[in-house]
């Protein structure tokens, strides 16, 4: 399987609204095994695109996973007005997820954050995404619960000392 990664199109039709899609489909089916149906509809809480979602887009670096010609994923990082990095969204259409189409898209982020000189990555991860980020390395900084449409969610603060993990993938 071949994993195409290219840069979010803001001037592309509809792509705001696939990459919605894909969210969508993470969140509501992807997760449903970590979250329940009432916390699964509050994350995800619109059936369609909501405004303002292309220019959220549009405002960070955003990766976008192609796979057969199909969008299965993508991954956006906010570095202004962030110390650090920022992975803000991360998401895998869940017929792709396993097949390594995260893993794609991390790598141009991972590569991204150090071109920029980055030294430290930080996000909000799921359920769903924590084992992921934890198996690259990221650690749990803390648990929390944020609230949004009357459910509680648990998600968890992680890190990545981009100096650590430098100098151990350069060790002999």
């Amino acid at each position: 399987m071949n994993v195409d990664i290219r840069p979010y199109d803001q001037t592309a039709p509809g792509e705001g609204a696939t990459l919605y899609g894909v969210f969508f489909e993470a969140a509501r089916i992807g997760a449903r095994d970590h979250y329940t149906e009432g916390q699964r509809k509050a994350w995800a809480p619109f059936d369609e695109m909501p405004n303002g979602w292309a220019d959220k887009l549009a405002q960070m670096q955003t990766w976008v996973a192609e796979v057969d010609g199909e969008i299965a994923g993508f991954m956006g990082m906010r570095t202004e007005n962030h110390p650090d990095g920022y992975l803000d969204l991360a998401f895998v259409r869940p017929r792709w997820m396993g097949r390594g189409v995260a893993q794609a898209l991390y790598g141009i982020i991972l590569e991204r954050a150090r071109a920029r000189g980055l030294t430290r990555l930080t996000t909000h991860a799921s359920h769903l995404a924590r084992p992921f980020f934890a198996r690259q390395g990221w650690r749990v900084d803390y648990p929390e619960t944020v609230e949004r449409d009357g459910e509680t969610l648990e998600r968890f603060a992680m890190s990545l000392d981009l100096r650590d993990f430098h100098d151990k993938t350069n060790q002999p």
